[in-house]
C-alpha cells in the first residue's frame, strides 16, 4: 500500500498549494461519485454482502470508499485545471 501512501501525500501538498479549489474538486468528486452509485443502486444495481443490507445510501457510500485511491488521482489532475478555469494560482507559484 506504499503507491496509496505516496498518493496521500501528494493530495495533501495539492491541498496546501491549491487550498479551497483542491478542496471543492475533493468533495465535488466525492459527491458526484456517492450520489451516481445511490442512482445506480435505485435503479437495480444488485448489491450483496454488507453493503447490500446498509441500504441505498450506505451501499453507495461504501462503494464510494472503495473508489478512494481513483478520486484522489481524479483530484490530483483535475484541480490544477479547475484552478487555472478559474483563475487561481497554486500558493507555492506566490511565494516563489
Amino acid at each position: 500500500m506504499e503507491w496509496f501512501n505516496k498518493l496521500k501525500v501528494r493530495l495533501q501538498a495539492l491541498f496546501e498549494a491549491y487550498g479551497k479549489v483542491a478542496i471543492a474538486v475533493w468533495f465535488g468528486l466525492f459527491a458526484l461519485t456517492l450520489s451516481s452509485f445511490a442512482l445506480a443502486f435505485q435503479m437495480g444495481v444488485e448489491v450483496e454482502g454488507v453493503a447490500g443490507n446498509t441500504g441505498i445510501w450506505g451501499a453507495a457510500y461504501v462503494a464510494t470508499q472503495l473508489t478512494k485511491p481513483l478520486r484522489i488521482a481524479a483530484t490530483l489532475i483535475l484541480t490544477p485545471f479547475v484552478a487555472k478555469l478559474f483563475g487561481r494560482t497554486p500558493q507555492s507559484a506566490l511565494t516563489e
